[in-house]
């Protein structure tokens, strides 16, 4: 993995690392030095993601891992922690779109089953990896939320809260954990060509026609990709954010600047 070492030394953790853009952020962290354990519910795609960084040169396992599940998210983290000697970088990327009903249409169990994974999926995770970050007394902690936590649109209500949520809980531990040097910022994509999305386009209909108008829903004219987000979590991982926390990093072709 011959690549400049941004975060070399470090050990991340990224859930829903898988498939998307949790997948690019845990290649992208490995490629640049850090040790990764990759999470999720998707094992076989797991496993081989692991065993691809690891014949790339780079430091990879992977942990099955539902974030829904306070009691498995602790014994995962401390195994990783264990299994590393430490937790540095925390990437809470794992989370679903949900449902796509209207509000007065959704029922308790959909919007509950949304915010176990997307909400309180976050905060099991930062509460039991933040006592490693604060032995470490350094840390960053990236939480992925969306365009969505920023504006809004007339379509998956709990997903938009939950995004929402996400930017605030991370502001809030930003400005709890600081005294430790401990960052926590959110990412916020626009829409980026992942399997979320490419469901999404295709339960509308046509998916190339959907690929054109999604894309054109951003100034710069398409879709961006895992890369562009992945680079951004390198970024908030590294030392060269040392000064940022508290903060939002938007990657969105221009979707929230109208």
């Amino acid at each position: 993995m011959n690549s400049s070492q941004r975060v070399l030394g470090g050990v991340a953790i990224v859930t829903g690392g898988s498939l998307g853009i949790g997948n690019a952020c845990a290649k992208m962290l490995a490629r640049h030095g850090a040790a990764v354990a990759i999470t999720d519910i998707l094992d076989d795609a797991g496993q081989k993601l692991a065993e691809d960084i690891r014949n790339e040169g780079g430091n990879a396992r992977y942990w099955h891992l539902d974030v829904a599940d306070e009691a498995q998210v602790q014994t995962v983290v401390n195994e990783i922690a264990q299994e590393f000697g430490k937790v540095s970088i925390l990437v809470n990327n794992a989370g679903i779109s949900g449902v796509n009903k209207p509000t007065h249409e959704i029922s308790a169990q959909e919007w509950d089953h949304l915010m176990s994974i997307n909400v309180n999926g976050v905060f099991y995770c930062t509460k039991h990896a933040l006592p490693h970050l604060m032995k470490n007394a350094k840390g960053s902690i990236i939480n992925l939320s969306s365009i969505y936590g920023l504006v809004s649109a007339p379509d998956v209500p709990p997903y938009h809260a939950s995004k929402g949520a996400v930017r605030l809980m991370s502001k809030t531990d930003a400005l709890i954990y600081a005294p430790h040097n401990i960052r926590v910022n959110s990412v916020h994509p626009g829409f980026i060509w992942t399997p979320m999305v490419e469901n999404y386009i295709q339960s509308q209909g046509d998916i190339e026609e959907g690929k054109k108008m999604v894309g054109s829903l951003h100034p710069l004219g398409h879709m961006g990709d895992v890369d562009d987000i992945a680079y951004g979590v390198l970024y908030l991982a590294s030392d060269e954010s040392k000064f940022v926390t508290g903060t939002e990093l938007v990657i969105d072709g221009g979707y929230t600047a109208h």
